[in-house]
């Protein structure tokens, strides 16, 4: 068996893995990069790109049914979802260099196309291969998660690593699971054409603002979905060539299609990581504050990781991994300024706290909020749904915002920046905003921090003895 000497061995080739190769390799670090399957991981193949594809197809055919309110002439679109399944794989297709294995080792990275597993604390095997490395980076990811619902592994069902191969609408999709990945496929197929049940154990995006929720879930009811929220579902079963759902409560609902969206975990299976003394479970391998495994040789980004899923979280791990390996610097993950975006439409985003995580930290806080039909853009595009929601302490300091309406995961940049560089709430209100662009909503919810004092019969005091100056 070949054996290979290297600096850094990753495995997993998803945003993360690519992101620590492609930075060790142009550094000058010898750099071996492991994946099984497809270049480019979840995000590129079966989540984010695929994902959004699919959402702008819908956002296409939703504009031109109410293109009315314009004066144009709107209709019920003809749908071909052979041709949205080709935008979709076009798409992709257009990224995948990026993420190839031919721009890799263009970079200098040692690409092995296989399985790996520890054999020991800094030995893997792979692909015939035995790789020796100072450090091994995990990238893994994770997978959808299968739910424990009677009948479900009976019955066909789809997952996000399926549900974009398919080249017709589903007649009536059932969508188990109402977190983000669940209430995005869901309006993106009720706009393409598709009857659409979502099934939600508690609350639809229960991990957002209930407020600016409640914009979401008007939106996709507005559009056709029908929304069960609170709902325990006691076994799946074919119906027919199709399936059926059945509530606790003896509801039967009917569909051609499953979609289960219930949450995701980790790919820590087959590698060997007792071998390596690498504590793991189903969310992810044990990690501290700096990505190292409880094998110091061993870092975990992304998925893996156990943290917070989100294909820009696996990037800014990947920075961290490599202060701490090349540059051996102790660079610790901070998530007090982590976005993240649903990208239903509205959209919905969110940066730092949420209120009621602000409320149980400090005992006072000040809720600045404006909303989009007091905005001139929003009003000219006709769309006014939506609000954003700033969080700040008494003294200004910006503990979270959050944004649902159109282009929120555009608009939260500017919140995302604040908090990371502990900006006070006055930054934000003084600058200045060109007009007219959806941005003054965050402006003017800014400002209002300093309505009460502004306008209080204390200034107005002050302005009427000054005028006695001339």
């Amino acid at each position: 068996m070949a054996t290979i000497d290297t600096d850094i061995c990753v495995i997993g080739a998803g945003s993360g893995g690519l992101s620590v190769a492609a930075g060790a390799a142009q550094m000058g670090a010898s750099t071996v990069l492991i994946e099984r399957g497809a270049m480019g991981g979840d995000c590129l193949n079966y989540g984010c790109v695929p994902s959004k594809s699919m959402i702008a197809a819908g956002r296409a055919a939703d504009t031109i049914r109410h293109a009315g309110r314009f004066g144009v002439n709107g209709h019920e679109p003809q749908i071909d979802f052979g041709r949205v399944h080709d935008h979709i794989h076009g798409v992709i297709a257009a990224i995948a260099p990026n993420d190839s294995v031919e721009r890799f080792e263009g970079l200098g990275v040692r690409v092995i196309q296989a399985d790996g597993r520890f054999t020991g604390p800094d030995t893997v095997e792979a692909g015939g291969t035995t790789i020796k490395a100072r450090r091994f980076v995990l990238a893994t990811g994770s997978r959808a998660s299968h739910p424990p619902i009677p009948g479900l592994d009976a019955v066909p069902f789809l997952t996000n690593e399926t549900v974009f191969e398919r080249k017709a609408a589903p007649e009536h999709l059932i969508v188990i699971g109402g977190g983000p990945i669940g209430v995005e496929m869901a309006q993106a197929h009720r706009r393409l054409g598709a009857d659409v049940t979502v099934l939600q154990k508690g609350s639809i995006l229960p991990k957002d603002d209930p407020d600016l929720v409640a914009v979401v879930r008007g939106r996709l009811v507005a559009d056709g979905v029908v929304l069960r929220e609170e709902v325990d579902i006691a076994q799946v079963e074919r119906h027919g060539n199709g399936i059926a759902a059945v509530l606790a409560d003896g509801t039967r609902i009917e569909g051609s299609d499953l979609l289960v969206a219930a949450g995701r975990q980790a790919n820590v299976d087959g590698l060997g990581l007792e071998a390596a003394g690498i504590e793991f479970s189903s969310k992810g391998v044990t990690t501290d504050a700096r990505l190292r495994t409880t094998n110091r040789r061993v870092f975990a980004v992304g998925d893996v990781a156990g943290g917070p899923q989100f294909t820009h979280i696996a990037g800014y791990h990947a920075g961290i991994v490599i202060r701490n390996v090349l540059f051996r610097l102790p660079a610790k993950v901070d998530y007090s300024a982590l976005p993240w975006v649903t990208y239903t439409d509205p959209e919905l985003a969110h940066v730092g706290l949420t209120e009621a995580q602000a409320r149980e930290s400090h005992k006072d806080i000040r809720v600045l909020t404006w909303d989009f039909e007091e905005n001139d853009r929003a009003q000219a595009e006709r769309e006014t749904e939506g609000r954003v929601k700033v969080l700040t302490l008494p003294n200004g300091r910006i503990l979270g915002a959050s944004i649902v309406g159109p282009h929120a995961g555009e608009l939260i940049q500017v919140w995302c920046l604040a908090i990371s560089q502990k900006l006070k709430i006055g930054a934000i209100a003084s600058m200045i905003a060109p007009y007219p662009t959806l941005g003054e909503a965050g402006k003017r919810a800014a400002g209002s921090f300093y309505t009460p004092k502004l306008f209080s019969g204390r200034t107005r005091g002050l302005v009427r003895f000054l005028s006695w100056f001339g």
